[in-house]
C-alpha cells in the first residue's frame, strides 16, 4: 500500500505541553489533495497493570473528567520529554502507589487515534510488586487505591468499570500474559 504525503504543517493551536493540534496538506497516492487534515499532538504515555507478591492488582478508583464520573484505572501517566517508556512506567508505579516491582512484561505500544495521532500508549504488566515508599503523586484527580483478587479484576471488566480504552487494552492484555 502506498502512503499519504504530508504537503505542508501548521499549528493552528498550540494549547499548551498536553495539547498541540496542526492542520495538514496531504496527497493521497492517487493524487488528490486534502487541504484541512486535522493533527492532534499529545504527549505519550504509559498504563501499568500491577500485580502484587500475593496476587493481588493495584487499581485506582477515580474521577475522570471525560467519563463524567468515576472509573476503575490501572497506574499511569504521561512520559516526560526524553524518556523511555519502561523508566516513565517505574517512575508512576512509585509515584502512584509507593510500590515497585521485580518482573516488567511490556504489552505493546499503540497510537491512540490511527488517522490523527493523539500520541502513543506504552502498555505494561507489572510483577511481584511490593510497597517501598510513600505515594507522592500530583494528580488533579482524587483517586482511591484498590487492591483486587483476580477474579474481581476480571468481574470488573466485564461490568464495564474501566471506562478508558487504554486501560481496559491494558487489563486484557494483561490477563492473556498471565494466562500464558
Amino acid at each position: 500500500m502506498k502512503s499519504w504525503k504530508t504537503l505542508d504543517r501548521r499549528t493552528i493551536l498550540n494549547h499548551n505541553k498536553f495539547l498541540r493540534v496542526e492542520n495538514h496538506v496531504l496527497q493521497l497516492p492517487d493524487g488528490r489533495v486534502i487541504d484541512d487534515w486535522a493533527w492532534i499532538i499529545t504527549p505519550d504515555y504509559i498504563n501499568v497493570l500491577a500485580e502484587t507478591k500475593d496476587g493481588r492488582f493495584l487499581i485506582f478508583r477515580q474521577y475522570k473528567h471525560g467519563v463524567d464520573g468515576t472509573s476503575l484505572a490501572p497506574v499511569g501517566g504521561y512520559l516526560e520529554p526524553g524518556e523511555e517508556p519502561l523508566a516513565a512506567a517505574r517512575r508512576e508505579l512509585l509515584e502512584e502507589t509507593g510500590y515497585e516491582a521485580d518482573e516488567w512484561l511490556n504489552l505493546g505500544s499503540y497510537v491512540v487515534d490511527g488517522n490523527r495521532g493523539a500520541g502513543t500508549a506504552h502498555l505494561f504488566l507489572a510483577r511481584r510488586a511490593r510497597p517501598i515508599a510513600a505515594p507522592d503523586a500530583d494528580d488533579l484527580e482524587e483517586q482511591e487505591l484498590l487492591f483486587l483478587s483476580r477474579d474481581e479484576l476480571e468481574a470488573a471488566l466485564a461490568n464495564g468499570a474501566f471506562k478508558v480504552l487504554a486501560w481496559t487494552t491494558a487489563v486484557v492484555l494483561s490477563l492473556q500474559k498471565l494466562a500464558d
